[in-house]
């Protein structure tokens, strides 16, 4: 460090206390990186890698950007995972004395950023902060963006907690966390967490934590005792984790947060709980294979005009409501749109005229708005009487309701209608923001400027005729200031009151001293216009940011409306029914339709098919068939179905009555996790002991093919016993799609559980699905026939037909009802085993055998003999 130089000094000074942080260093109209730093970023970004003198004998490598363009560089950065301190002039260059003091003003994060270039616009960016402790857990999220704020908590084992925490983690999928040292040594929820989310992680020490702390930080923040206001003063580890997150935001952020104004405490089972794995298997926000929106289930009902509604959309899918009233206020809106058309057209129209006015008033609460986001503020607020007159004339309850929810801001729309210009540029310090007319003093101070190029005007003729230069003329540029200009040609009717300026190719440039004293005037004008345009903008700015609550409410009622007229558009265009609701644990769908895949097949092929769930005699659904015959796709839709009702939406059916679910669990498909070192089995294994310990009576269990990735025997067993642990203990409704036809002999043994399968036509050694689902069962998986029509060789197919035909004649395995069920197992496994002992003993030629081999060769079998007498 002593040999650094002071800018240096100055530098590695600030860099030190930001050592997590790319730092962007602000040096004229750059910001430059060095090191370290300067190698990941001009590597990240596809910069040029330079260097600079540092003091020492060794030059540090740098690299930087032009200041102008400077947000899209950060916005690179951030993207890919990292943290960006960006260090500011805070004093005048020209007022310093001896070195410009300079300071971070802000770290952007990616849970904390606001570039709405760079956030996805119908998707939230969430910063989360988690504390645990044996006892229980907090949860606090925030998008920055938008200035919403929720917490929760759950007390209760650690793991307990586990499973909530990674459920709401699930669900809030944050670009950020924030956590203490102890959760963060929670070595399981580490590896779904960035495996599953991979967010940027940020670990506190414990000992940082202090309840009575971080109650004054939240007070202090609100300005109000919003603790008392939402009943949690009670609530220890919401209130540490909302503490810690609204410190984290004023540590990097160093602003007033004022857009940051609500704070809501909620319960999750308030709402119907998803858990991480079936969001994934029901491909609510992505696709399985390809993890594109396009063909996951919200590319489908995402029909909405703002991204406000497209947030709004998504929230509600990620918490599917449990009231039934509420319930009914979405559909009776949805109703009355889909038989409205001219009205559902009509509101459509005015939302998308509507810009983003959430994201807009937490960019002007930050104060990095420009003139064109305050236009685009205005012209949405202008729309806003229209769409209220049109809510209020649809003689819709609902909808009348809503529309009173609605502040038309006049003020708002008056005070930047008359001050701002409608086409302003996108730089607040150029000049040209303001109107004509809104404050006296910069019209006294414009006309005073424009008088002055008058002037200037009357100077180059006056002296273009008293030298008889025909093309003098008066020129301005900001380095050399005001300037007469005179081709070579005229060089010898120069006057000597002309003083040399600057000499070009093909001309030289003047100056006058009457001219140099009129440049001091206009540019001194000209400045001050500048300045006090600017010192207006912020105060219009700063008047407009006091309305923030307003204009976040109001967009909060728009984002509503939006959703509701987009879930009507798809009601419509896909022929959805309104669901009845029940409180009596039934699911009954007429001609029910995956939603999605029916909107993908070609000439409108999908069969519908009917449910029928309760908690009596249609508790549990068994079904076989055959693969590719569509028994996934099926219980899928039954899950979709209950899902689009709980959200307010229409659903794909003839008719539907649907029992309200508290949750939904899916057990779908097989997968390696080897990030996670778990196998197909075991991921399998995990989802299904989540389902078993987290589901109630008033839960919907879908599940295929438990028990697949392991033994036949082992898998057959743990399927076998799942499905009793079903019916005996939790009592949910279930549907269970499997290839172990011994399965439907459960329907004797219970009557809780009902056998269904999928109809195939069999045309001679072919197969023709008919994607019809209808009771009873089949003791076939046609594996064979579908391999077939998959394209493999013959000749593999007609061996696998001889290897089927051995094996079903020489080994049956069969369950039965009684207590002798396990002693039948063994005694087959036993005919089994026999039958290769047999095989193997026929096969030794003993003649060739040597006494060593031979003994080994015994040795062997009797090795295996014991271990088949153990299991037996």
């Amino acid at each position: 460090m002593e040999n650094l130089t002071p800018m240096m000094k100055q530098y590695m000074n600030i860099k030190n206390q930001y050592k997590d942080c790319i730092l962007f260093f602000r040096l004229g109209d750059f910001y430059e990186m060095f090191f370290d730093d300067a190698l990941t970023a001009s590597k990240e970004l596809e910069i040029t890698l330079t260097q600079r003198d540092c003091g020492g004998e060794e030059k540090a490598p740098m690299c930087g950007v032009p200041h102008h363009v400077v947000d899209s560089y950060i916005g690179k950065l951030v993207e890919r995972g990292y943290k960006v301190a960006i260090c500011e002039q805070v004093e005048d260059p020209t007022l310093a004395k001896g070195l410009v003091e300079r300071d971070v003003i802000r770290v952007v994060t990616p849970g904390t950023i606001t570039d709405l270039t760079i956030l996805d616009e119908k998707s939230n960016n969430f910063l989360v902060s988690v504390y645990l402790d044996n006892m229980g857990i907090g949860l606090c999220y925030v998008d920055n963006s938008t200035g919403e704020m929720y917490t929760t908590q759950y007390l209760g084992k650690e793991i307990d907690s586990y499973n909530f925490v990674i459920d709401e983690l699930g669900k809030i999928f944050p670009s950020e966390i924030i956590c203490n040292k102890a959760f963060s040594l929670n070595e399981r929820a580490m590896k779904i967490i960035k495996n599953r989310i991979n967010p940027y992680i940020n670990i506190y020490e414990d000992s940082s934590i202090n309840n009575d702390d971080w109650e004054k930080v939240i007070l202090d923040h609100f300005k109000v005792d919003i603790l008392d206001k939402l009943d949690i003063k009670d609530k220890l580890f919401s209130i540490l984790a909302t503490g810690k997150l609204i410190d984290y935001l004023y540590l990097t952020q160093k602003n007033s947060l004022d857009h940051i104004n609500h704070l809501s405490y909620y319960h999750p089972n308030n709402y119907m709980i998803l858990d991480i794995s079936t969001r994934t298997n029901l491909e609510i926000h992505e696709t399985i294979m390809s993890r594109d929106k396009k063909g996951a289930l919200i590319w489908l009902l995402d029909k909405t005009s703002t991204a406000m509604g497209g947030r709004l959309l998504k929230k509600w899918l990620e918490q599917p409501l449990i009231n039934s009233v509420e319930i009914k206020k979405r559909q009776k809106v949805v109703d009355y749109f889909v038989n409205n058309l001219m009205a559902m057209d009509d509101i459509k129209g005015l939302l998308k005229r509507i810009y983003d006015i959430e994201r807009l008033s937490s960019k002007i609460s930050y104060g990095n708005c420009n003139g064109r986001d305050l236009i685009s503020l205005k012209n949405s607020i202008e729309v806003l009487p229209e769409l209220r007159k049109s809510l209020q004339q649809s003689h819709c309850k609902e909808l009348v309701e809503i529309s009173l929810e609605i502040d038309s801001l006049e003020d708002v729309y008056n005070l930047i209608n008359k001050s701002i210009c409608d086409n302003p540029p996108i730089s607040v310090k150029e000049g040209g923001l303001i109107k004509e007319g809104y404050d006296s003093e910069l019209d006294a101070l414009r006309k005073g400027s424009l008088g002055g190029k008058e002037w200037l005007a009357a100077l180059e003729l006056e002296e273009r005729n008293k030298t008889n230069i025909k093309n003098l003329k008066i020129g301005f540029n900001k380095k050399t200031g005001y300037y007469f200009e005179v081709t070579k040609s005229n060089l010898p009717l120069v006057p000597d009151y002309f003083i040399r300026k600057q000499t070009l190719t093909n001309a030289e440039r003047y100056y006058t001293e009457k001219l140099k004293e009129m440049e001091i005037k206009i540019l001194g004008a000209e400045e001050r216009v500048l300045d006090l345009e600017y010192t207006l903008f912020q105060d219009i700015r700063d008047r407009v940011k006091e309305e923030t609550e307003r204009i976040q409410r109001t967009s909060k009622v728009i984002s509503k409306i939006d959703v509701l007229n987009s879930f009507s558009q798809v009601a419509y265009k896909n022929n959805y029914v309104k669901p009845d609701l029940n409180n009596k644990g039934i699911i009954h769908i007429e001609e029910g339709r995956h939603p999605v895949v029916e909107n993908t097949i070609e000439s409108n092929l999908f069969i519908p098919n009917d449910t029928y769930l309760d908690i009596k005699d249609n508790m549990v659904q068994i079904i076989t068939g055959p693969n590719m015959a569509g028994k996934s796709t099926y219980m899928r839709q039954v899950a979709i179905i209950t899902l689009l009702t709980q959200i307010g939406s229409f659903v794909p059916a003839k008719k539907a009555n649907i029992g309200i679910v508290d949750r939904i669990f899916t057990r779908i498909g097989a997968s390696d996790n080897l990030s996670q070192g778990e196998s197909t089995f075991m991921v399998e294994m995990n989802e299904v002991s989540n389902i078993i310990k987290s589901a109630t009576p008033n839960s919907l269990i879908i599940l295929d093919e438990v028990g697949r990735g392991t033994s036949t025997y082992d898998g057959l067993s743990i399927a076998w016993a799942v499905v009793e642990h079903i019916v005996k203990n939790i009592k949910a409704k279930t549907l269970f799609a499997t290839h172990y036809h011994e399965l439907t002999e459960l329907e004797e043994k219970f009557s809780e559980i009902k056998n269904l399968t999928i109809l195939v036509e069999e045309k001679g050694d072919d197969i023709v699905f008919l994607r019809k689902i209808v009771e009873g069962s089949t003791n076939r998986s046609y594996g064979i026939e579908v391999a077939k029509l998959a394209g493999i060789n013959k000749a593999i197919i007609d061996r696998a037909n001889e290897i089927l035909s051995s094996i079903e004649g020489n080994h049956q395995l069969s369950i039965n009802n009684s207590s002798n069920t396990h002693h039948n197992k063994q005694l087959n496994m036993m005919d089994y085993k026999k039958d290769y002992y047999l095989d193997r003993i026929i096969n030794i030629d003993i003649s060739s055998l040597t006494p060593i081999e031979a003994m080994n060769t015994l040795y062997n079998l009797i090795e295996d003999a014991k271990k088949l007498k153990e299991r037996a």
